[in-house]
């Protein structure tokens, strides 16, 4: 709902940059997903590493 407010303000000031913007966002966000999707692999890896480490100290009952 922000975003959308903030580009209604947009519009009245700068209507031509508005619709520059209301082009260009799908397809930024289109480029935007292989990152994402990079991410959350990365994040997953060390997550995965951080169980595998920290395994002994939990089998242990360590804290």
């Amino acid at each position: 709902m922000i975003k959308f407010l903030l580009w209604l303000i947009l519009l009245i000031f700068c209507w031509p940059l508005a619709l520059i913007v209301l082009v260009l966002f799908p397809l930024v966000w289109l480029i935007s997903i292989p990152f994402r999707l990079i991410g959350i692999t990365f994040e997953a890896v060390f997550a995965a590493l951080r169980a595998l480490l920290f395994l002994p100290a939990r089998i242990l009952g360590g804290r």
